[in-house]
């Protein structure tokens, strides 16, 4: 298990509980109450440090290394009814951007996401959940695909962007990414989508319109990483604390905004601490929304959609 530098209060008592059991298998001691006591500690210190976290520390949390990913959620989800469908039917397939079929229960759902890597060789191979044009291609194959056969679509976002490479411009990235935008604005079936990492700029909008919009409790969501905000603005990185702040990312200052319609609540400690946890509440959120729409005819679906995106902002005329 990593620890963040916030986290290291909790591994220290973490370390020492450790050291207490041990105490007690390897001798007669009774550490019943010692044990008892650093438990107590250890559940107050996550209590504290998680409930006042800055927007920063949730870009962190969302880059945990040990934190879920896409094809963890669907699995964790779906078990063995996933079948991954690939390609875009044109130049490739784009490991970056992950879809297919899975059920929830008796449920059938597209499943369309950013998938990142483990480890050096995986995230190469995804691209670091970087998609091309060819990914935002393949998506949109895929929500077609699920219009024709009246199947709901859920988009999971976690990238920090889409490929910024010469060769994706020249395949086209920016209107692939539009066109995907467009095209999910009048979809004939519902879309449920969940920010469970980074939702960076184009690269998450690109499969993130939905008729419901969530963010997991530990992510963020914005047009541009706080990084990259820093770097345009102060010339220098080491003001990322600060752009975090002022963008406004997490998914309260997304909801005060009208921009999400809800935050998924983790487990305590983070998504990366439980998983679980964290698969059962996203399910949970999926089946919710889905019922919401599933009553809703095909010109009512759409009208809502428009509605809902066309409301959002502040602007004089």
């Amino acid at each position: 298990m990593e620890y963040l530098d916030f986290e290291m209060p909790i591994k220290d008592l973490e370390d020492q509980l450790a050291k207490c059991h041990d105490i007690g298998k390897e001798s007669e001691i009774d550490v019943t109450e010692t044990c008892s006591k650093i438990e107590k500690k250890l559940e107050k210190a996550k209590k504290d440090i998680y409930k006042n976290l800055t927007p920063w520390q949730r870009v962190q949390l969302s880059r945990h290394p040990n934190r879920p990913y896409t094809l963890d959620y669907i699995k964790a989800i779906c078990g063995d009814t996933f079948m991954e469908l690939h390609g875009d039917r044109n130049v490739r397939d784009d490991k970056a951007m992950i879809g297919g079929l899975g059920k929830i229960g008796n449920q059938s759902f597209m499943f369309i996401g950013q998938q990142k890597g483990y480890n050096t060789k995986t995230r190469q191979y995804r691209n670091f959940g970087m998609a091309n044009p060819e990914g935002y291609r393949k998506a949109l194959r895929l929500m077609k695909m699920a219009e024709k056969f009246g199947i709901p679509v859920v988009t999971l976002l976690d990238t920090p962007g889409a490929y910024p490479g010469l060769e994706a411009e020249e395949r086209g990235q920016g209107e692939a990414i539009a066109r995907n935008i467009f095209e999910m604005t009048r979809l004939k079936t519902p879309i449920i989508t969940i920010v469970i990492g980074e939702g960076a700029s184009g690269g998450a909008l690109g499969i993130g319109v939905g008729d419901r919009v969530y963010m997991m409790e530990n992510t963020w969501y914005t047009v541009i990483s706080p990084e990259s905000c820093s770097s345009i603005l102060w010339r220098s990185w080491e003001f990322k604390e600060q752009a975090a702040a002022a963008l406004k990312l997490t998914g309260d200052d997304m909801k005060k905004l009208k921009l999400i319609d809800g935050i998924i609540t983790e487990p305590v400690g983070g998504a990366h601490a439980n998983r679980q946890g964290a698969f059962e509440a996203v399910q949970e959120q999926i089946l919710k929304a889905f019922d919401e729409l599933k009553d809703l005819d095909e010109v009512s679906l759409i009208s809502k959609r428009m509605d809902k995106y066309a409301n959002m902002g502040v602007y004089k005329e």
